[in-house]
């Protein structure tokens, strides 16, 4: 992973058809997955008596499904093809957000629970048929394939953090029902695509792409993705909760303060694309991780909404450069493209994501909200040490 300047070169190629619309599709793969940060306070996890153990248990079981999605993921693309996984993939979350619609507060968390396992395994089943469809794309452009999924993918949380937000005052029926409609616009725009799965002699295979990523390196590599999505996920889980028990925001105002951190995000993501060729990234890095620091730090003595807006801020464009710098790497790293290898990595990510803010449910009910903002905390210096290793290691190697 350099931390230079990337020089000029010839420019990519000119990116396939059909890929467009498949990178679109990180846009529904992030409303999925940032719709429960916002809609946990709908279901009222803000007020008394805390139940945090429940929230911690909902990030668990999305996590879970996102897992358990993979395998099946495989059968589907065998058995029935690539469009069809997209199809099914967006029919599933469909379907998944329509009986979470259904089965709210009063009604047990395990009902909960088991709607966000079928949620989770519809977000998995989407993000793998989404990494084949967009190999053509990669294999043209791999850090600008990578990058506009990342910022699709940030324009999503922030798209469900706003339906929500925009909704409040009405009941979480209706919420849930109308957010369903996007993943069955989706399922509507992939059944009048036809995508196909690249065959496997056209690529290398999994096993020749792990054999790359036993370096120390890329194992380097995988952690910093894991613990800087635990990060972000950490805050976009639990703001709102944490705005509104300890600095005491009106859950309308903490969660449009939740939308500032996204808008932030993907804003800052769409910047750091435009300033990578002109800065050192060491510098870019390292002065990204200080303002993510000094947005925990404002966040965690903040009693006001100014204080609470300014430490979203700042956590947002902090941990903004980190992704762009990340799918880089990427492109530099692995010039070949495994759809399996790379949805791996971002699963990895994705559970390092949802991992985070479900410890922090645990923790949280045996030692207050307060807590909320020490994982991300602790895992903002643990981002900074990695940065260091990686730093290291390719002065070490030369690469």
């Amino acid at each position: 992973m350099s931390f230079a300047p990337a020089k000029e070169g010839p420019g990519p190629a000119a990116v396939p058809a059909g890929v467009g619309k498949a990178l679109a599709g990180f846009l529904l793969s992030g409303f999925l997955q940032a719709l429960l940060g916002a809609v946990l306070i709908a279901w009222g996890y803000h007020s008394d008596p805390p139940h945090f153990t429940e929230v911690g248990n909902y990030f668990l079981s999305l996590a879970v499904g996102i897992v358990a999605a993979s395998g099946l993921a495989k059968r589907l693309m065998v058995l029935r093809g690539l469009s069809f996984l997209l199809v099914f993939a967006c029919a599933l979350s469909c379907v998944a957000l329509s009986y979470l619609a259904l089965v709210g507060p009063p009604y047990a968390e395990w009902w909960r629970v088991a709607g966000i396992l079928v949620l989770g395994i519809g977000a998995g089943l989407l993000n793998m048929a989404l990494f084949h469809a967009i190999s053509p794309g990669y294999q043209a452009d791999p850090a600008g394939t990578a990058t506009k999924g990342g910022i699709w993918y940030g324009l999503g949380c922030l798209t469900a953090t706003l339906l929500v937000a925009s909704t409040f005052y009405v009941d979480t029926v209706p919420i849930l029902l109308f957010m369903a409609v996007v993943p069955g616009i989706y399922a509507f725009l992939y059944a009048r695509s036809t995508y196909t799965a690249a065959p496997e002699g056209s690529q290398p295979t999994l096993r020749q792409a792990m054999r790359d990523f036993r370096s120390p390196g890329a194992i380097l590599f995988a952690l910093l993705l894991f613990f800087q999505f635990g990060n972000e996920w950490s805050i976009g889980g639990w703001l709102p909760i944490l705005l509104c028990r300890r600095v005491g925001l009106s859950p309308e105002a903490a969660l449009r303060t939740l939308a500032l951190y996204w808008l932030c995000l993907t804003a800052g993501r769409l910047g750091a694309v435009a300033i990578l060729p002109r800065v050192r990234h060491g510098k870019l890095l390292m002065g990204s991780v200080l303002a993510a620091l000094f947005g925990c730090l404002i966040l965690f003595e903040t009693d006001n909404g100014f204080g609470a807006a300014t430490g979203a801020f700042f956590l947002g464009a902090g941990y903004a450069s980190v992704y762009p710098l990340v799918a880089e790497a990427i492109g530099r790293r692995f010039p070949y493209y495994h759809p399996g290898f790379f949805n791996g990595i971002f699963s990895l990510a994705l559970v390092g994501g949802l991992i985070a803010p479900a410890t922090l449910g645990y923790v949280a009910a045996a030692l207050g909200v307060g807590v909320v903002i020490g994982i991300p905390l602790v895992g903002t210096f643990t981002v900074m040490l990695l940065i260091l290793l990686i730093w290291l290691e390719s002065k070490v190697t030369g690469r």
